[in-house]
C-alpha cells in the first residue's frame, strides 16, 4: 500500500505516518526500488499498533523502545513483557480516573433527568452540585 492509502485506511496524515516511521514507533518501512515507501501486511499491524495505543495516550518514547527492544531480538521478550506490564499499569490508572469521572456524570444525568420529569431537582450530600 502506499502511504496515501494508508492514511485513509487510518484516518492519519501522512506527516504523522513518516514521524512515526522517523522516530522509531515502527519499524522502517519496506520500500520500492524507487524508494517510495511500500506498506505491506507486518508494516500495516505496527501502524494499528502504534495508532491503538497512542489513542490510549501512550507516550512515544515508550512505544519507540518497545520497537527498539523487538529488533534486538527473542532475548528482549522479558523487557518487552515488563514494558508492556508498565503501559498496562498507565492505562489501568487512566482508566480509574475516567471511570470515577463517567460516575459523577451519570449521577448528575439521572438527576437532571428527574427534574425534567419532576420539576424538582435536588441533590443528595455531594457538594459540588
Amino acid at each position: 500500500m502506499t502511504i496515501k492509502e494508508v492514511c485513509e485506511v487510518y484516518k492519519i496524515t501522512p506527516d504523522t505516518l513518516r514521524y512515526y516511521e522517523r522516530v522509531g514507533v515502527i519499524p522502517r518501512v519496506h520500500r520500492t526500488a524507487g524508494g517510495i515507501r511500500d506498506y505491506d501486511e507486518t508494516d500495516l499491524g505496527w501502524v494499528a499498533n502504534a495508532i491503538c495505543f497512542r489513542d490510549a495516550g501512550l507516550s512515544i518514547e515508550l512505544l519507540a523502545e518497545y520497537v527498539r527492544l523487538f529488533r534486538e531480538g527473542d532475548e528482549t521478550f522479558e523487557a518487552r513483557c515488563d514494558l508492556l506490564r508498565g503501559a498496562r499499569e498507565e492505562l489501568l490508572a487512566a482508566r480509574k480516573k475516567y471511570d470515577v469521572a463517567l460516575e459523577k456524570l451519570e449521577y448528575k444525568i439521572a438527576k437532571y433527568e428527574e427534574a425534567v420529569r419532576t420539576g424538582t431537582l435536588s441533590w443528595d450530600d455531594e457538594p459540588g452540585n
